[in-house]
């Protein structure tokens, strides 16, 4: 499974959001699943509102939702590049998840110390920004040197990679992440293979107090923070942390109310899920009938055969056809059925690419 590790400053809410996060099972219908791997992994319920219609349509014992897996990673403190506090902890726990989810505190609170002494999301950034960079720049010149050796013998390969780090390692040692180098698709490509932290999709969890939350545009913190990552192309959701806990102790409908009453139609959590998957690169193609209703989780751009391997191995292997509706057909038709008599459902085959929200019944043989 894919992973989104949370990373922030002390006193910012990355361990409020992080709770909040994991404890969704509260505020989720009885039905989706959770679970704690450890005290700092949280396996959650990907938020579809597509689910219960069809659990409805098909009068379905049980409904399944995506997951996504968060890791809440040990704190940075200056130096952590080269090792200071638990520096060398949280660069490898970045180095092993798949994005990167970092909190920055947006609000105003004197009952709450920040460690640097003021509100300056900015700069928050940009210390843990400049670590990950050191620590990827020390790694860019390694590969360097290697690729020097290398070109010297007449690689070719290692000549493409000195043109790119000649692209990367100026913007490293701004403090900049690499992904804000100016790349090619291609190039892009091949630096993925490197693992380097910067690299990593990004989106800034702007935390805000409960006043603005509304409207996080009136925040002038939170204006920076999205000024910020319009320069490295990196997402930002807005969401009030202290508010998210808060939520988890009340039933749905409780829920949904004081979400209304805030003027917001969902929750911030809700939304940072669903951004968090997309950011994985990850969408859902959808199962359904009377014993179950499942969101099943694939890359975008998955093909049919191997969407149906997530199910089981032998369907991809037995695979002949994909019988596929469209949520939104057959949610119009009220059933499969009447989908088909209409002409909605089509036959697919190995070459199909998957679109999210398929709904889909798989033909093979073994």
């Amino acid at each position: 499974m894919l992973q989104a590790g949370i990373v922030g400053l002390p006193n910012v809410g990355k361990s409020t959001l992080f709770n909040a996060l994991t404890a969704q099972e509260a505020a989720l219908a009885a039905n989706y699943p959770f679970a704690t791997i450890e005290p700092n992994v949280g396996v959650v319920a990907v938020p579809d509102d597509r689910l219960p219609v069809l659990e409805k349509i098909h009068k379905a014992q049980k409904v399944v939702p995506a997951t996504v897996e968060f890791v809440d990673i040990a704190g940075l403190v200056r130096g952590a590049s080269k090792g200071e506090g638990l520096g060398n902890q949280f660069l490898a726990n970045i180095r092993e998840t798949d994005a990167v989810i970092q909190v920055v505190r947006c609000f105003e609170d004197e009952n709450i110390v920040h460690v640097e002494g003021s509100v300056d999301p900015v700069r928050d950034i940009e210390t843990i920004q400049i670590e990950l960079a050191l620590a990827d720049l020390a790694s860019a010149e390694k590969r360097r040197d290697k690729a020097m050796r290398a070109a010297k013998a007449g690689d070719k390969d290692a000549k493409r990679e000195i043109e790119i780090l000649d692209k990367i390692q100026p913007v490293l040692e701004e403090g900049r992440p690499a992904r804000a180098a100016d790349l090619t698709d291609d190039e892009r490509a091949i630096v993925k293979q490197w693992f380097f932290l910067t690299t990593k999709p990004t989106i800034y969890a702007a935390n805000v107090d409960e006043a603005t939350l509304a409207d996080p545009a009136s925040n002038p913190h939170v204006q920076k923070v999205i000024e910020h990552a319009a320069k490295e192309n990196a997402d930002v959701v807005p969401i009030c942390a202290k508010l998210e806990a808060e939520l988890v102790a009340l039933d749905p409908a409780e829920r949904d109310e004081y979400l209304k009453d805030l003027g917001l139609e969902s929750s911030g959590v809700d939304k940072l899920i669903k951004a968090a998957y997309h950011m994985l690169g990850l969408m859902s193609f959808l199962t359904a009938g009377e014993k179950e209703v499942r969101a099943w989780t694939i890359p975008i751009g998955t093909k049919a055969p191997q969407a149906a391997g997530e199910i089981h191995t032998d369907i991809e292997r037995g695979f002949i056809r994909a019988e596929i509706v469209s949520y939104d057909d057959l949610v119009a038709c009220g059933s499969r059925k009447a989908a088909s008599e209409k002409g909605l459902t089509r036959l697919e085959g190995k070459e199909y690419v998957m679109k999210d929200g398929d709904v889909v019944d798989f033909r093979f043989n073994v």
